[in-house]
């Protein structure tokens, strides 16, 4: 029986932060529900693997971050892609096309 969800293939999480980022800014549940409703429902990200990764491309310098008040008036931390950020998207992006046509090519072959 296959799962309902499926499993995030290394590597793509950070460009589906990236997306979800490309946007505007988000707190982390923000970047997560987006994630998800970019992918139609196929990926749901984990807090234990979301903000450890949200951390990772801050420290590279993809993400910058600041705190402020969510919709409920909690304090969180709001992700926003720097010039760096937008730059690592479309390089991700395109290095993921190349991948999804030489997959699909490959699936296709006889």
């Amino acid at each position: 029986m296959a799962p309902d969800r499926s499993e995030l293939l290394r590597g793509t999480l950070d460009l589906l932060i990236l997306k979800a980022l490309a946007a505007g800014e988000l707190h982390g549940l923000g970047v997560s529900r987006r994630i998800e409703q970019i992918t139609a429902g196929t990926f749901l990200v984990q807090p234990g693997s979301l903000f450890p990764a949200l951390h990772r491309l801050e420290e590279a310098g993809w993400l910058k971050s600041s705190w402020g008040e969510s919709d409920n008036n909690r304090r969180a931390k709001y992700y926003r892609l720097t010039r760096a950020g937008q730059r690592q998207l479309k390089v991700e992006t395109d290095s993921w096309q190349r991948i999804s046509i030489a997959i699909t090519t490959a699936l296709n072959a006889t």
